[in-house]
């Protein structure tokens, strides 16, 4: 197996999400003693939360391109960032490193690709939902994604915020992402991507009226595929 890199602590509850599921993925593939060879570097995220101007985000650009080259430095022979928003800042981080950094919206992009889902609704952060940095991976493997219903973004932010990157799983969350998606599926969605990987804690993935295409889970599965490859 091959030595992988992950930026975490975007939020602590995400990276835990992270390292369950890569794990559990290599011990599916080569056996119930194996564990992911994994090099994790989780930051303080209250220096990376609530950013808002070019200023902000520049210095969290120097922040994770930092750790990854730490990582790098460290023996990862791939990397990873641990969070769907951070990836506004991808590029400035892939560029940094010599080695490859596995996008999580090319990983959901390819998954929804081969599985022939066409129309789709994101849900995630306010930065994820409205900005192109992230739908455009989505749209460039022929997704069709219905523009973000504005009457819902900030209430999906504040949850995301203030419940769930603290570990906190409500029902009141748990029923306004059900009666989301729902809606969601009324104005013509076929499926759902779940651009924030703490939303798997309040919506469940088997047991909805639409697919659901869970961004952290497609990304972990990417990450075993890159460890358990020949290169």
């Amino acid at each position: 197996m091959r030595k992988f890199g992950l930026i975490g602590g975007m939020s602590w509850v995400s990276t835990r999400m992270y390292y369950e599921w890569i794990n559990k993925g290599v011990t599916r593939r080569v056996g119930p003693m194996a564990s992911a060879p994994l090099l994790i570097e989780s930051l303080d995220f209250k220096e990376l939360s609530g950013l808002t101007n070019d200023d902000e985000w520049d210095r969290a650009a120097d922040i994770l391109v930092a750790s990854a080259k730490r990582l790098e430095e460290a023996g990862a022979g791939a990397l990873a960032i641990a969070a769907n928003s951070m990836h506004r800042v991808y590029d400035q981080v892939a560029e940094a490193v010599d080695v490859p950094v596995l996008h999580i919206a090319e990983a959901v992009g390819e998954k929804m690709k081969a599985e022939g889902a066409v129309n789709a609704a994101l849900i995630g952060t306010r930065n994820v939902m409205i900005e192109s940095f992230y739908r455009r991976h989505l749209v460039s493997h022929g997704v069709d994604l219905l523009p973000p219903d504005m009457t819902h973004v900030e209430r999906v932010n504040e949850i995301i915020y203030d419940e769930l990157m603290h570990g906190k799983a409500s029902r009141d969350a748990e029923r306004f992402f059900r009666t989301m998606i729902t809606n969601l599926e009324k104005d013509g969605a076929e499926a759902i991507v779940l651009a924030c990987t703490e939303l798997d804690m309040v919506i469940d993935v088997d047991a909805n009226v639409l697919p659901i295409f869970d961004s952290a889970r497609i990304h972990s599965a990417a990450i075993v595929d890159w460890i358990l490859s020949e290169g």
